[in-house]
């Protein structure tokens, strides 16, 4: 019999994250899925390394479809997938914004989630360190449990990748207002209509998706992976993002050995992302913000509303997102994002950033920004200007998705703002609004009481809400909570490993 570690003291029970043998028959059951359908699972080393893995898993993915339910594609849940997402890259593809395109001498890194498998988001990395865990501690039988996915759009359709893969049914918990897009994939993706659930509103309505989640895990073989609280997607990210922002850096000062990482960037979503901002501040100093939508300004001024950044959500404070670890707090409106979404993928923005001075090197890669990808580099921009950054420092932020998710979004911003028809002079009327001058009028640099009012948001929603225990959302307040949890990821890996060799696939 395997001997594992024990989970450390401070740990929380739940959430995802024992790290013993549960159910040793759902363990079982798991194996022999995976066995039948050839999974050998990553670790989380692998994934935030997969340049280390070796040749070996190199050849099983070649001929492999990036788009396509195949087991292989599990190795390809990483930063380090090429252009074509066929192959891989040394480097984490990503873009870097001249001032020319963000109206700051700070130049803005933007690691490219499009290269992801299936979905063409990173949020299947989330999904996948989300389920890992469960399934190798036998929390997650797929021969009998659902996967219920929560998700304002891409966890969700990650969630459901690596279900079908599994051969297990996955179900998508998602507003009813994001963008058709998002519902096409699922259907294409899912054998049952009932597998797709609509909730009430669009990307802030995240209350009403927990509500259909209660709904559903009174049946229980329904297992909620609700990426708001599941400590999986935190570590998939401190792990996995933060080697890969390390690895673009790196590779950025060849060129500028002068360069520092001055700060990390990225939508409050799940907060997931975030994680990676914490050991990036303890190896390099850098600031870690917090970016939401002025329509929806809940961190910044206890608001609420309605937006269309989609990839954000809100009127909540995520049980994973390390409130007392975050120094900015920034706004970007939704205006914003529609306008430059729909610019950035016009003949006629293009022309303009040309004679700004956008390379096309630049141009090119404006394809790779969907609506909360444009929200983190307006967001960097005026954080970069917030921090006092100069052109020896480096704000880094991730493109979550690409433009390919929102072309109905666009269609219905040129109706509704552009009478119908975007032209040169609409482009410069943009460009002049959004990328000149960024303001930091709706910014907030966090002292211990701003860090404090914002933690103390949260309450409602987990406590009163959600029924989590009041002394573990208290212990979240002290960094030795949150340190003590990547104590997690190397047992998990070691699980990970042993389930690997009972499934026996090479």
């Amino acid at each position: 019999m395997t001997t594992f570690a024990t989970t450390p003291a401070t740990t929380p029970r739940g959430f995802g994250l024992e790290t013993e043998v549960i159910s040793t028959t759902a363990r079982d059951r798991a194996v022999e899925r995976c066995r039948q359908v050839g999974i050998r699972l990553p670790t989380f080393a692998e994934l935030a390394d997969p340049p280390a893995i070796g040749a070996a898993i190199g050849g099983a993915l070649a001929g492999v479809d990036p788009d396509a339910a195949d087991a292989a594609n599990l190795w390809r849940v990483n930063w380090f997938n090429d252009a074509s997402r066929a192959g891989r890259a040394a480097v984490p593809e990503h873009v870097v914004v001249p001032p020319a395109l963000s109206g700051v001498e700070t130049p803005i890194i933007m690691l490219l989630g499009n290269r992801f498998p299936m979905i063409g988001a990173h949020k299947v990395l989330a999904a996948y360190c989300c389920l890992a865990p469960r399934l190798v501690t036998g929390q997650f039988d797929p021969t009998r449990n659902r996967a219920v996915w929560p998700s304002t759009g891409n966890y969700a359709r990650g969630g459901i990748a690596i279900s079908r893969i599994m051969g297990c049914r996955g179900v998508a918990v998602l507003p009813e207002g994001m963008s058709a897009e998002r519902f096409e994939w699922l259907e294409r993706w899912t054998s049952d209509p009932s597998d797709v659930i609509r909730t009430p509103g669009s990307e802030s309505n995240v209350k009403e998706i927990y509500d259909a989640c209660a709904a559903l895990a009174a049946d229980e073989t329904n297992v909620i992976l609700n990426q708001f609280c599941e400590y999986g997607n935190h570590l998939g990210h401190v792990t996995a993002t933060a080697g890969a922002v390390e690895r673009v850096l790196e590779h950025y000062r060849t060129a500028h050995p002068q360069a520092r990482l001055a700060g990390f960037v990225a939508a409050s979503g799940s907060a997931g992302t975030l994680g990676a901002g914490d050991p990036l501040k303890e190896r390099h100093g850098s600031a870690i913000a917090v970016v939401e939508a002025l329509e929806c300004p809940t961190l910044l001024y206890n608001g609420y509303g309605e937006h269309n950044i989609q990839g954000i959500g809100d009127k909540h404070v995520p049980l994973i997102h390390n409130v007392t670890n975050t120094d900015v707090v920034v706004a970007v409106s939704d205006r914003a994002t529609d306008e430059l979404g729909v610019m950035f993928s016009s003949p006629e923005g293009r022309a303009l950033l040309a004679r700004r001075g956008v390379g096309e090197d630049v141009i090119d890669h404006l394809d790779d920004l969907g609506l909360s990808s444009i929200c983190n580099l307006l967001a960097s921009a005026r954080t970069a200007r917030a921090l006092g950054c100069g052109p020896d420092d480096v704000i880094v932020t991730v493109a979550t998705d690409g433009a390919a998710l929102y072309g109905s979004e666009r269609a219905k911003t040129i109706a509704s703002t552009f009478g119908g028809e975007f032209g040169a002079s609409d482009a410069a009327a943009v460009a002049d609004r959004w990328l000149t001058d960024p303001d930091t009028d709706h910014l907030l640099r966090l002292g211990d009481r701003d860090r404090d009012r914002v933690f103390n948001l949260g309450y409602f929603t987990w406590v009163e809400q959600q029924g989590v225990d009041l002394a573990h959302f208290d212990a979240r307040r002290d960094q030795s909570f949150w340190l003590a949890l990547r104590d997690l990821v190397p047992i998990w890996d070691e699980l990970i490993r042993d389930f690997n060799a009972r499934v026996g696939v090479m």
